[in-house]
């Protein structure tokens, strides 16, 4: 398996210790992932440090990644929710994008790209929140000049509505396979346990060969996707989503 690596949630007050531990492991292992930054972040569960960077500082360290070969990604608007939709990818049923209008849904992708211009990011990616958008959000992204998406499933990138989807791992376990394919293993620094980033370092290091640099992974040829694999992609996300919520009604 070639694996890619995405960290989403970047915000100038995220948990910089926990995300400092997980940098410590990507630079340590020579890895470059994709990171997700929110423009407009106005979710108080991604406010977890007080010790936020001012303008300058966030620029700089953003500058920092990039100058190192690190890709970024436009990770919404403002991260909060506003609809119970599943979207065409139901892994959760709420979301930023999925269920609101294209005209709005058109608004924030626009603003949230100048708003990453801003910030000296000028990306075609983009990583859903909650991993959750519809039909209107890629024509929103499409009419926004955004080609590609990090997400759906599958073995490698493929192509749907003109637009480039970068594959998400279904279970942790698929990230270390011995199988020629490509996936992203998704990362949320700010809720990991120091458990969970120990258990990530050992992965990498007991397994680096499976690991790739998510440039490389922008690099690999698409496929085109077919009605019926848009179909098994919705019925997999729909099953693994209702498969959690039994596991917390069991708990």
């Amino acid at each position: 398996m070639k694996t890619a690596i995405r960290l989403d949630d970047i915000t100038p007050d995220m948990d910089w210790v926990k995300y400092r531990k997980v940098e410590e492991i990507l630079n340590r292992n020579n890895l470059r992932p994709l990171i997700g930054v929110v423009p407009f972040n106005s979710d108080d569960n991604l406010r977890r440090s007080e010790a936020a960077l001012d303008e300058e500082e966030y620029k700089s360290f953003l500058k920092g990644r990039l100058d190192a070969g690190w890709v970024a990604a436009l990770h919404g608007y403002s991260h909060v929710y506003k609809t119970k939709c599943h979207g065409l990818f139901p892994l959760n049923n709420f979301s930023e994008f999925a269920g609101v209008e294209f005209e709005e849904q058109k608004r924030r992708i626009e603003a949230g790209r100048a708003r990453l211009l801003e910030l000296g990011i000028d990306t075609d990616i983009f990583m859903a929140p909650g991993h959750t958008y519809d039909r209107y959000t890629l024509e929103a992204l499409a009419a926004n000049g955004i080609k590609r998406v990090t997400d759906g499933f599958g073995s490698a990138p493929y192509e749907r509505r003109g637009l480039i989807f970068y594959p998400i791992s279904r279970r942790r376990s698929d990230c270390t396979k011995a199988c020629e394919a490509y996936t992203t293993l998704v990362l949320h620094t700010n809720t990991m346990t120091d458990a969970e980033i120990e258990e990530f370092g050992a992965t990498i290091e007991a397994h680096r060969n499976c690991f790739i640099d998510y440039s490389e992974y922008l690099k690999a040829a698409p496929v085109k996707r077919t009605f019926v694999g848009c179909a098994i992609e919705y019925m997999t996300a729909y099953a693994k989503y209702l498969a959690v919520k039994l596991i917390c009604l069991i708990r």
